[in-house]
């Protein structure tokens, strides 16, 4: 998978993303709080990859708020071992609650 922006920005690394939102199993459920994190060649790659992932992991729905990319490597768990997934062409969702 190529990782070269598909714009005018230029970024010297990989393309790591960060999405933050809440996932839903069930209709009417509270959710989860979520980080998704991935590999991807632009932002709206990553969001549908992130969609699919959560898809193939039962979540029936999600709210996205907020995408970024991570200029480095982050330092604590779990986002460090998801960031080094993300390298290897892993998605990863780190759920809280």
């Amino acid at each position: 998978m190529s990782v070269t922006p598909d714009n005018d920005n230029k970024f010297d690394g990989p393309m790591v993303f960060i999405i933050i939102g809440k996932a839903y199993e069930e209709a009417g459920s509270e959710g989860a709080d979520i980080h998704v994190v991935l590999r991807a060649p632009d932002d709206d790659s990553a969001v549908r990859e992130a969609l699919n992932a959560l898809a193939e992991e039962g979540f029936i729905e999600a709210d996205l708020d907020q995408i970024g990319i991570l200029e480095a490597p982050p330092e604590e768990e779990p986002h460090a071992s998801a960031y080094k997934g993300a390298l290897t062409g892993e998605v990863a969702i780190i759920r809280f609650g």
